[in-house]
This record gives structure tokens, sequence and C-alpha cells, in this order.
């Protein structure tokens, strides 16, 4: 077979392997979610990395994010770049659910959630109000060496490029150790 004809049909091939990638891609997302009036929200990007103690290879998480709510009640959708919602989190007094293409999972509350889903438990209450550039009132938090630095419920939390970029980073050292990076969009 000649140089050409291989050509082509390795660029049909991959068309067609490009369009049933699309194809599933639009089939295993989720329906936008509508705005609760008056909710608080954020939205931008999120990062974790998470270092094991040698056992096991470190592992990545990247995404953009919606979040909306509250501590106590609020909803975090998680999405690729190119926009599609992968995953849902739902939250209340009475219920913590994870909503993805495969299904629907309730769990007790947000830290056995992001155990579960990311490997290890993230301070998702606390966040809200790092989120606002401070300490949560409800946790004891000491200051840190730096100014817009504090540690609070095992994390060190930086919040010194809070006010120019919009940049929360945050660290836990026990190991395994964690990083959380969130760079909101304003």
């Amino acid at each position: 077979m000649s140089r050409g004809p291989r050509l082509a049909y390795g660029l049909v091939e991959g068309w067609w392997l490009a369009a049933g990638v699309l194809l599933l891609a639009g089939c295993s997302t989720l329906p936008p979610a509508t705005r609760t009036a008056g909710a608080e929200s954020f939205n931008g990007r999120l990062a974790v990395h998470i270092e094991p103690d040698g056992s096991s290879p470190p592992r990545s998480f990247t995404a953009a994010f919606d979040l909306e709510g509250s501590a106590t009640s609020g909803r975090l959708d998680l999405t690729t770049p190119l926009g599609t919602i992968v995953a849902r989190a739902r939250w209340s007094p009475q219920s913590v659910t994870l909503v993805t293409p495969r299904g629907e999972s309730s769990y007790p509350d947000l830290d056995t959630l992001t155990r579960d889903v990311i490997g290890e438990p993230l301070p998702v209450a606390a966040l809200f109000d790092w989120l606002h550039g401070r300490p949560s009132p409800d946790e004891a938090a000491e200051p840190g060496l730096a100014p817009g630095t504090f540690a609070q419920l095992g994390w060190s939390v930086d919040l010194t490029r809070w006010t120019d970029d919009a940049l929360l980073l945050a660290h836990r050292a026990r190991p395994p150790a964690v990083d959380v990076r969130i760079k909101l969009d304003r």
C-alpha cells in the first residue's frame, strides 16, 4: 500500500476515534446545576497532590470547580478543561452525596467523601472560610511565621497571594503529605 492511502485511512480512522470519544464524553456528563438564589459561590481551578510515604506512587488531581453554598449546605461541581461536569457533590445537614456519570453514592460526611474520591480527607468545611482569606472561626488556628499564613486542622495555609492573585495554598505534612492549590476566577 502506498503512503498516500495509508495516511488517508489513518486520518479517517483518527476522525472516527475522535468523534467516538466526544460522543462518549457527551453521554457521560452531568447536567448543569441550577443556581441557588442568594447562595455564595466560588469558581476556579483546584489542584491536589498527594505524596505518599514511599509505599505507593504520588497521585495528582486537577479540575475546574464551581462551589456554592456553605459548610453546612452546598454543592461542588468538578469539570474537565472542556467544561464537562464529571462529578457533583451535594451536602446538607441530612445527607452528603456524590453524583458521577456512573451513579450516585451517599456518605456520612464530607471528610469521608473526599477520602473516598481523592484518597485523603480535605477540610471542605474550613475551605469556605479559607476562601474568604481567613481561618475558620469554628476551629483553633495558630498564626504562621509569615503574614498571611496560619495553621489549622493540621494544615499550613498560605494566603500571601490571596489579595493580588486569588491564590490559596494549603499543605498537610503528615504522611501522606497533601498539597492543595486553589486559584479563583475573578
